[in-house]
């Protein structure tokens, strides 16, 4: 009979001193459902989209202004040379005339 009242009491000293330990430790919030991280993911792919295409309208609308800026000096040029004449700088404004309503049309695609 002594041995098991010793027992009980290594049992209960073990037990209260192991409880300040588990009380020290940082309660982990449990992971989040699937339903609730897929979700998540859901939301963060749409705000990305929505980022990526503001910043594909916003570069349309500098390549735009840019390609209209173009267009009225290459008239300009065209206006001023003469009929058989074409300067190096008009075929500069064409190739890059047309490589802006390149991206541009590429940009309309995208979205």
């Amino acid at each position: 009979m002594h041995c098991f009242r010793w027992l009980e009491i290594l049992t209960l000293v073990l037990i209260f001193a192991g409880i300040p330990a588990i009380a020290q430790r940082p309660v982990q919030p449990p992971p989040p459902s699937s339903e609730a991280q897929t979700e998540l993911d859901r939301e963060m792919q749409q705000k990305v989209q929505l980022e990526q295409q503001r910043k594909r309208f916003e570069q349309m609308k500098r390549d735009s202004q840019k390609l209209l800026e173009l267009a009225t000096e290459l008239k300009q040029y065209v206006d001023q040379a003469g009929e058989h004449v074409l300067s190096l700088d008009v075929l500069r404004k064409a190739e890059e005339m047309e490589k802006l309503a390149r991206r541009v049309k590429e940009n309309m695609r995208a979205n």
